[in-house]
């Protein structure tokens, strides 16, 4: 099975939750919180989500905030994660075969939850496929 890392601000806790429960069965889930719908700083809880995953303690993860902005750009702060805003699940299929993204962000503020969990789905079943991606994914890193 495979491990995610899973982390929320307040305005994710709801759908945090919601994935927590829907993924259950098929993956193991490491809650980084938040644990309420309490004001929070997200940041609090990206890095140690987006350290998981850098560390490979965790495969992949998942990032909710309002608008999915904010974790995302936390996220991309360390340097062996690719972090992609997703939004459909295109989006979320092609940042994992195309750009080896390894935690993904979605916007609770904007998306039903079901289409959310859509969006995840994609986002955990797709694989990369290397070849003329893997030169370009090569030349992120500053």
């Amino acid at each position: 099975m495979k491990k995610i890392a899973i982390a929320a601000d307040h305005a994710g806790f709801e759908y945090k939750e919601y994935l927590k429960e829907q993924l259950g069965k098929d993956y193991i889930i490491e809650d980084f919180g938040t644990h309420s719908s309490e004001s929070v700083d997200y940041p609090d809880f990206v890095h140690p989500a987006a350290e998981s995953v850098e560390n490979k303690k965790n495969e992949l993860g998942i990032l909710i905030c309002g608008s999915g902005q904010g974790v995302q750009l936390t996220a991309n702060k360390h340097k062996e994660i690719r972090c992609a805003l997703a939004w459909m699940p295109q989006i979320a299929e092609l940042s994992r075969q195309h750009n080896n993204c390894n935690m993904i962000a979605v916007p609770a503020r904007f998306l039903a939850k079901e289409f959310v969990l859509e969006i995840v789905l994609a986002f955990l079943n797709a694989s990369f496929e290397g070849g003329r991606h893997q030169q370009r994914v090569q030349k992120i890193s500053c």
